[in-house]
Parts: structure tokens; C-alpha cells; sequence
């Protein structure tokens, strides 16, 4: 029996599912492996050291019972997703202009290093003292420290842009909006996107750190109350949260955006899928 040709629409369509259930087993066997190693330890370690999975599972349930994990995890995700937003504008628009410009980058180099190089703690005790009760400790804290991140980033991608494809596209009059959108952005990207996803990962576990360290509302503050009340359950419940916060964003928001704005960068898993090359 003669099928027909497969239509374009059906075989994506098929490409993509194929590929998301490859996305999810591999994550779920690895979220299995981690499981098995957790229970381990806490088979040889006991409770006090390390609770078992579902014992931190049920501490979680409870702090979503009682209506406190709600309003921590939104503090939270306002100050590290705040921070992060603004460092990523300011990096994106500095990185930009050291890398266009030689004189620019040979000013802002310096900056730079001195920054990455003054420890997250450092930052975390200054941001407590300079804005003691305001709440933007933990903001500032991600702004300052993951700027140079997203700086660096900027700052190779526009580097190492072609100047030759940029005459070409001036040679044959390719208007600037076509230049700025096929030509640039894309080899933008390929720098900045690992840039944002470093400082978005950093972002998370900085906003956790001042809040711990300043006592504000938040994921922190719930892990300062666990560590004084000695509930390592509790603790590890909080850990959790944020870390299912942080790769849900990931998995929701970076991911697909990084698939739409680089849809040269298919994953091994889709190629194959679909046979190409």
C-alpha cells in the first residue's frame, strides 16, 4: 500500500514530540540516579545528615501546607530574577560596546577582572551594610556579581563578529534591520546565551546567600530557621525548592527561547530524529 509522502507539518510535528520524550527520559533517569545516591547516604549517614528523599518530600508538603513556601519562592525569584534582568540589560549593552569599540574594551577590561575577582560573600556583607532594611541586598548582590558574566560574554561575541560578511552585506545593500537581525544578533547569541545561563544559575544561589546572611524573606530566611532549629529535613526541603524554581525557568523560559532564536543549535537527539545532518 502506497502511504504518500509524510507532510512537512506531520513530520515535525512528529520530530519534536520524538525529541521532548527523549528530553524527558533522560531527565527523568537521571533525577532516578540522583534519588539512588540521596537514599544511600542517608542509609549510611542517618537523618540528622541527610534525610531520605521522601522524608525531604514530605517536609516540602508541609511547607506548602502551612503557606509558607509560596511567598518565600516568589521573594526569592523577585530578588534573583530582578538582578538578574538588570545585569543582564546593563552586561549585554557594556559587553557590547567594549567589544565594538578598542578603547572602550581596554577601559572596561580592567573593571572587569577587579570584579569577578572580589568574592560573592564580600559583596553579600557590603550589600547588608549599604542597605541594611531596604530589601535590595540581595539584588544588588546578583546585579554586581554576575554583570562581569554577561559583560564577557558581550564582549567576545562582538569581538569576534566577521567584518568581511558585514561588508559583503554593505556591498550588496542589505538594509540595517536584515544586517542587525540575520547577521549580528545571531553571532550574538551563540556568546551571550551561555553568558546569561552561567549568571542565571548564579543569580539564584546569591539572592539565597543574602538572604540567609541579612535575614529577609525568602528561601534563605527559611533555610536560616531550619539551620537554627536543627531540621536538616526542612533544609533540604527548601534546597529543593529552589532548585525545582531554578531549572523550571530554565527548562520553561531559557530553553525554549535559546531553540527559537537558535534554531541552528538543534539538539543531537532532534537531528537524529529527523535525519538531517
Amino acid at each position: 500500500m502506497h502511504l504518500g509522502r509524510v507532510p512537512p507539518r506531520v513530520a515535525k510535528a512528529g520530530r519534536q514530540t520524538i525529541a521532548f520524550l527523549w528530553r524527558g527520559w533522560s531527565v527523568l533517569v537521571s533525577l532516578c540516579l540522583l534519588a539512588a545516591v540521596w537514599q544511600a547516604g542517608h542509609e549510611v549517614y542517618g537523618t540528622l545528615v541527610l534525610p531520605a528523599p521522601m522524608e525531604t518530600l514530605a517536609a516540602l508538603a508541609r511547607l506548602v501546607e502551612r503557606g509558607v513556601a509560596g511567598p518565600a519562592a516568589l521573594a526569592t525569584a523577585r530578588d534573583a530574577l530582578g538582578g538578574f534582568a538588570l545585569a543582564s540589560l546593563v552586561g549585554i549593552l557594556v559587553g557590547s560596546v567594549g567589544g565594538l569599540s578598542v578603547t572602550a574594551g581596554r577601559l572596561i577590561e580592567p573593571l572587569v577582572r577587579v570584579f569577578l575577582g572580589i568574592p560573592a560573600i564580600a559583596w553579600v556583607v557590603l550589600a547588608l551594610i549599604w542597605f541594611a532594611g531596604s530589601g535590595m541586598a540581595a539584588v544588588f548582590t546578583v546585579v554586581v556579581t554576575t554583570l562581569p558574566v554577561v559583560v564577557i560574554g558581550a564582549m567576545q561575541g562582538a569581538r569576534t563578529l566577521d567584518a568581511d560578511l558585514g561588508d559583503m552585506a554593505r556591498a550588496f545593500r542589505a538594509p540595517l534591520r536584515v544586517r542587525l537581525v540575520d547577521l549580528y544578533l545571531p553571532h550574538m547569541l551563540s556568546y551571550v546565551f551561555p553568558a546569561l545561563a552561567t549568571a542565571m544559575g548564579l543569580s539564584w544561589k546569591l539572592a539565597v546567600m543574602a538572604q540567609v546572611l541579612g535575614g529577609t524573606a525568602g528561601i534563605g530566611e527559611g533555610l536560616a530557621l531550619a539551620r537554627v532549629n536543627v531540621d536538616t529535613a526542612q533544609a533540604m526541603a527548601w534546597i529543593v525548592l529552589a532548585l525545582v524554581m531554578l531549572l523550571s525557568l530554565e527548562g520553561l523560559v531559557m530553553d525554549p527561547l535559546r531553540r527559537r532564536l537558535e534554531p541552528w543549535r538543534a539538539p543531537r537527539s532532534r537531528r537524529d530524529a529527523g535525519g538531517g545532518p
